[in-house]
């Protein structure tokens, strides 16, 4: 067992969007092996409360810090790194100058480590401790990907990009050498040998990942349906409802399904543990939809304001209770920092609500990044939190990480004020450590 002393941020019940933060001025973290020999939080609470039952426990005292769940990232693409940044006039046309070129770089094995390696190291440097992320349609990239997670003990889920048609052909699925099978069914293929190799493994999962309807055809999302059937407890990702140009192309290509979203309940791909980003261009029915079939949102603002596609509407999700989680979606998306998707978060209720003014409070936009966000990915009481029982993935947090900082954080009256100077200031110099829970016998620290 080990213990830790600080300021602790958790959230005390069970995940939803009027949970409300803690914020323990003199906590105790006390971690313990579970029956696997993987850290979790044994207790949490004031120090005072802790100390005298954990006396025999040795304490780090991490003074002037705070304690708070890892980061949990529900959407982005890791092959595109290196396109953050990258110029366009909207969605489709940023996809071919920029996104479909780098993307064929990953059909080497050598070049997807190296880019998996990055993406990782990024990904713990800014205090993300779980995340579900795009691959490309190379299997190499998928290997690369899990290779670089478990080397790191992170919890992370990916999966091949399916994509049979309307993309550069070098970047579709390819056949099994020889021709046969064909590639669709070669892609179902190498998701399913893919799935079987590394689904469960530590702390990996596979999601089943069509990129979008229109790159697949309707025996590429059939088959995607039928092994999600086989395989109830893997993930889904896709996207949908991104882009006003990409609704009409995906209602021409099926126009036998009442609505974009529809169509991937047409094919079975609707379902807890299916994770939608976007969500932006949803109509009433298909919010219900999305509730009915346990289906989330990877709420991506930044992505969303740099590509000029829309705005999340937080009023009509949370009326109808739909489950969503804040996403980096790098590279559309400009920054791995939790902060800087946070503050993203905050514009778009600001700006882009049917009732004007939508003011998200602190503490809610830090749960959809952390318990909310594990929520969305059918994680909940896993990771996100600091509940007894959860996974010991945490970051220590220096809120006089900058001068600015610390001016500001020295003046907070209240934990939303203390938490929005760490939402509009914080980058990465503000994670001090974090922290990967992992077998008892191995080192735990990434700083």
């Amino acid at each position: 067992m080990k213990a830790y002393r600080a300021a602790i941020l958790y959230f005390p019940e069970t995940p939803s969007a009027s949970s409300a933060a803690v914020l323990e001025s003199d906590g105790l973290l006390v971690l313990c092996a579970n029956a696997q020999g993987r850290q979790v939080v044994q207790a949490v609470g004031a120090y005072r409360d802790l100390q005298p039952r954990f006396a025999h426990v040795p304490v780090t005292h991490w003074a002037g810090r705070i304690i708070a769940p890892g980061f949990v990232d529900v959407h982005s693409h890791y092959p595109q790194t290196n396109v953050i940044g990258s110029p366009a006039a909207g969605l489709l046309p940023w996809l071919e100058n920029y996104t479909f070129p780098e993307e064929k770089r990953f059909l080497s094995l050598e070049y997807a480590a190296q880019a998996a390696r990055f993406f990782i190291a990024e990904l713990l440097r800014h205090g993300v401790t779980t995340a579900l992320t795009f691959a490309t349609s190379h299997p190499a990239s998928v290997e690369a990907m899990f290779q670089a997670a478990q080397a790191q003990h992170m919890r992370l889920i990916t999966g091949l990009c399916l994509m049979d048609r309307h993309a550069p052909a070098d970047l579709l699925n390819q056949p099994a050498q020889g021709g046969k099978p064909d590639a669709t069914a070669q892609s179902l293929v190498d998701s399913e040998a893919l799935l079987r190799r590394w689904h469960g493994v530590d702390r990996l999962g596979y999601a089943i990942t069509p990129r979008f309807a229109p790159t697949s055809s309707e025996a590429q999302l059939r088959g995607a349906g039928e092994l999600a059937a086989r395989y109830p407890d893997v993930w889904i990702q896709s996207h949908v409802a991104e882009n006003l140009a990409e609704i009409a192309w995906a209602r021409a290509l099926f126009p036998a399904s009442r609505s974009y979203l529809s169509t991937y309940a047409d094919f079975g791909l609707l379902r807890a543990r299916a994770v939608f980003a976007h969500c932006i261009h949803l109509d009433d029915e298909d919010r219900a939809l999305m509730l009915q079939t346990g289906a989330a949102a990877a709420v991506c603002p930044t992505s969303n304001l740099f590509l000029g596609s829309g705005f999340f509407d937080y009023a009509k999700a949370d009326a109808v209770g739909m489950t969503y989680g804040l996403a980096s979606d790098v590279g559309g998306g400009t920054s791995f920092s939790p902060f800087h998707t946070m503050l993203a978060a905050y514009f778009v209720g600001r700006e882009g609500q049917t009732k004007a003014g939508l003011s998200l409070s602190p503490q809610h936009l830090w749960w959809q990044h952390t318990a909310g966000a594990a929520q969305a990915l059918g994680l909940d009481g896993v990771v996100g939190n600091l509940l007894p029982g959860c996974e010991a993935d945490f970051v220590v947090l220096n809120p006089q990480a900058t001068p600015l900082l610390a001016r500001k954080t020295a003046l907070a009256n209240s934990l939303d004020e203390l938490l929005f100077d760490m939402i509009v200031l914080g980058d990465d110099r503000l994670v001090e450590k974090t922290i990967i829970s992992q077998d008892i016998l191995a080192s735990s620290a990434y700083e």
